[in-house]
């Protein structure tokens, strides 16, 4: 009865997390999700962006401790290579004095007086040390497979690094787009809202044609169609941005207005050299070859588990039996063992190991007909994105002196000022879309590295740098690079 009740008692129920501990839960995560954060004390460039991603963007983190748990693996599997050394402390007591007694083999007569060769109560040690050969073989092995799991997750941070640098040279460009457009479009928005009110009164007015005012009031407001269509893509870059700098969403802050006059180079590498590049670097192509790599080891570990197992042994041992001549003694020995189902199931093995190369294999040319692909899409996107911004440019400057020349009769009171601010919308239009140019080319030079596996980051850039020492060398390294922007001073426009 003692023992039931002892084990209802010991009985496990699922306990679900009660709601002050979800709270105290959360209330941990908000407060931690941000935190220990330099402070943000001047308005941000593209490459404090890149640094504040890189020192606190969550995903990447993520990545940073997977890789330092990995290395913590195999920096545990080294100790399965060592022999193992085990003591060992033994007590045996009973109630009543051990005792026997003995029969001749030859003449089957009993020895009539019980005796004892041992004590009632015993306490005897040991330290034995012992080492399997075939052990330390696949211990072996099995910390070069850890060791392309640290390599695997050193690929996986790579990729995830190149993501997010895309990511943020992306949104930063979209949100200095967002930026100028926001200022702009207030300070048109009174005047806008005027003259097509004029025009509504002129249309119901009779004084004139009522086509002219509808057609100017239509214009206006296809102009102010595209601009919110323009501003609804753009306005949740900032938002975006943030969210890749590991910000919380309501933090406000201020970007860099980036000059839009800078001369962007076109690419060097030819298509096969820019080809080979990207088999060479390209995060995914690694982590397959790695993976190739260790399913070979996993072969040379399946032949190993079919030899004879050899275990040496020694042991330092001590007994406080009285009856033993020797309290304290050294014993040593081998011992060989063979676990024959392992033979006859290493053909299966093998098989499995094989068919799994072979998987490896079609992904891998899988995986190099689409960077190919990839390769040479984003080598045409960045030449026709080339030439879509040198459009917009002209464009721009053909709007400019179009209104310049407007704004002109405007002040010898030859032109409207429903006319000027036509056009003045008319070029804040051409404005935002020459910006989006600069936006897309910007996304599409970010894409031609990540398709190369160009790394974004160096090997000697470290997340412990600061904000400003991490966005110098980026600044270095694009720079090296050829980005128009590290090379020209950053200033507002």
């Amino acid at each position: 009865m003692a023992v039931v009740t002892m084990l209802s008692g010991c009985a496990v129920s699922p306990q679900p997390i009660s709601p002050e501990a979800r709270q105290l839960r959360a209330d941990q995560l908000l407060a931690q999700v941000t935190s220990d954060q330099e402070p943000v004390v001047a308005p941000i460039d593209l490459y404090s962006a890149m640094a504040r991603a890189i020192k606190y963007n969550l995903d990447y983190r993520v990545e940073v401790m997977e890789h330092a748990l990995r290395v913590k693996e195999l920096d545990l599997a080294h100790y399965d290579m060592l022999p193992k050394v085990v003591g060992n402390l033994n007590y045996n007591g009973r109630s009543n004095e051990p005792g026997s007694r003995s029969k001749s083999l030859l003449t089957g007569k009993t020895s009539l007086e019980p005796s004892s060769s041992s004590e009632r109560n015993q306490l005897a040690t040991d330290l034995t040390m012992s080492w399997d050969v075939l052990d330390f073989g696949l211990s072996y092995v099995r910390a070069q497979q850890r060791a392309d799991s640290v390599m695997l997750a050193e690929e996986s941070k790579r990729r995830v690094i190149q993501r997010i640098i895309e990511d943020v040279r992306a949104a930063y460009w979209r949100a200095v787009s967002a930026e100028r457009l926001l200022t702009k479009t207030r300070s048109l928005e009174a005047s806008t809202e005027r003259a097509l009110q004029h025009a509504h009164r002129q249309q119901h007015s009779h004084l004139t044609a009522p086509l002219p005012a509808l057609s100017y009031e239509r214009e206006l407001l296809t102009i102010r169609r595209d601009l919110e269509s323009l501003t609804r893509e753009l306005k949740v870059a900032k938002q975006q941005l943030a969210a890749l700098m590991n910000f919380s969403p309501e933090q406000h802050y201020e970007l860099v207005l980036p000059s839009r006059d800078l001369a962007w180079a076109g690419i060097d590498l030819s298509y096969d050299a820019m080809l080979k590049l990207a088999v060479m670097n390209r995060p995914e192509l690694r982590e397959v070859a790695y993976q190739l790599r260790n399913n070979q080891r996993e072969g040379t570990a399946a032949i190993l588990e079919t030899l004879p197992s050899l275990k040496l042994f020694a042991s330092a041992n001590y007994s406080d039996d009285d009856f033993l001549y020797n309290s304290d003694w050294l014993t040593w020995g081998a011992h060989a063992s063979w676990n024959l189902l392992k033979v006859f199931s290493l053909p299966a093995r093998q098989e499995r190991i094989e068919a799994q190369s072979e998987l490896l294999d079609a992904r891998g040319l899988a995986l190099t007909m689409a960077v190919a692909t990839q390769v040479s899409v984003t080598r045409a996107r960045y030449q026709l994105r080339r030439g879509e911004l040198d459009t917009a440019r002209r464009f721009l400057e053909v709007q400019r002196a179009i209104e310049d020349q407007v704004l002109a009769g405007y002040q010898a009171q030859h032109v409207s000022e429903q006319t000027l601010i036509r056009e003045q919308m008319n070029t804040l239009l051409a404005e935002v879309r020459m910006d989006q140019a600069l936006s897309d080319l910007q996304g599409a030079y970010a894409n031609v590295y990540t398709a190369t596996g160009i790394d974004a980051v160096d090997a000697g850039m470290s997340s412990d740098e600061s904000v400003a020492e991490l966005s110098a060398d980026l600044r270095r390294l694009w720079a090296s690079r050829g980005d128009a922007l590290a090379l020209e001073r950053v200033g507002r426009s």
